[in-house]
């Protein structure tokens, strides 16, 4: 049965997808629940920060995702009225976005939504809190760490405060950490443009009475505070970890090589020459909280827009 309102096909499984700057995911569900997850390392924001375009080689990346993609979705029976496409910061900045929007449509059949900064945020925090098993003690901050952009939620039971700001794990690295290892002055300026940033933030991090920690980088930095001999999803997810295991963490992340971190059984390829930025991010958000502890939620922005089309 159609919904009027929607056209979303009642009772048929549901595509929701992510496209962020490192990252395209891929939730398809129904109602009994989750039916396949899927993540592609395509770093499409390459170099958008520096361009102001996406990257012929980073679209080509993306149209390999789409095209997997498509053929899940379809072998799921997912109609199109039930998939939604949102794009994040990367198709936020970049002049040639009708390209990437037009691909996305021809592999797809729908749409990008580009997300604005409010938007992102409400999703990401909907999806973290409502994947607690943990009812969390508010005020509640949710912390989304992605390649192009950071997004800061506080709330109860909805958010109060969202706000998205322009430093995210890639865009972090190419703007400051050249060297390999970087070198103390890189990390320093690292740090003076995130404090800069959260200077200017409006959400009150420092009232939260729980931090919810969520998408790749702090599911990394979750994975080697546990000390994990590969990724366990089921392990990292409502894990939680003490704020000064975490700080440890980052400040042995950032001083080792890259080849160091692929070395790490936990670690993605495709994330370990960024996760430097992301996990200085991380440890300066936390700084500002007074929190003794990181809980880590596998539930993410994903999850958000996948509650979406059963409500909008």
């Amino acid at each position: 049965m159609s919904d009027p309102a929607t056209g979303r096909l009642a009772g048929r499984p549901t595509a929701a997808v992510d496209c962020g700057t490192n990252t395209i995911k891929l939730l398809i569900s129904d109602p009994t629940g989750p039916l396949a997850r899927e993540v592609r390392m395509v770093r499409l924001g390459q170099g958008v920060d520096a361009t102001g375009r996406l990257a012929d080689e980073a679209l080509e990346r993306a149209w390999a995702a789409l095209d997997e993609y498509a053929a899940l979705i379809t072998a799921h029976g997912v109609p199109p009225q039930n998939i939604r496409f949102c794009a994040t910061s990367a198709t936020r900045d970049a002049a040639n976005a009708d390209v990437f929007a037009a691909g996305v449509r021809a592999r797809l059949g729908v749409d990008p939504e580009v997300l604005t900064g409010h938007e992102e945020a409400a999703l990401s925090f909907a999806g973290a809190v409502s994947g607690l098993r943990t009812p969390p003690v508010p005020p509640v901050l949710v912390v989304d760490i992605g390649g192009g952009s950071t997004e800061l939620i506080l709330g109860e039971d909805h958010p109060r405060y969202g706000h998205s700001m322009d430093i995210g794990s890639v865009r972090q690295h190419e703007r400051h950490l050249h060297s390999d290892p970087p070198t103390a002055a890189e990390v320093a300026a690292c740090v003076a443009d995130i404090e800069a940033h959260l200077d200017e933030c409006p959400v009150p991090a420092g009232e939260a009475a729980t931090v919810v920690g969520v998408a790749g980088t702090i599911i990394s930095i979750a994975a080697g505070v546990l000390g994990l001999e590969r990724y366990d999803r089921d392990a990292i997810d409502q894990a939680r970890l003490p704020v000064g295991e975490v700080h440890a963490m980052v400040d042995r992340l950032v001083a080792m090589s890259v080849a160091e971190r692929l070395a790490l059984p936990w670690m993605h390829p495709g994330r370990a020459d960024v996760i430097d930025a992301g996990a200085l991010v991380l440890s300066c958000v936390l700084r500002r909280t007074s929190v003794t502890e990181l809980v880590v939620s596998e539930a993410d922005i994903l999850d958000g827009i996948a509650h979406s089309i059963l409500h909008r």
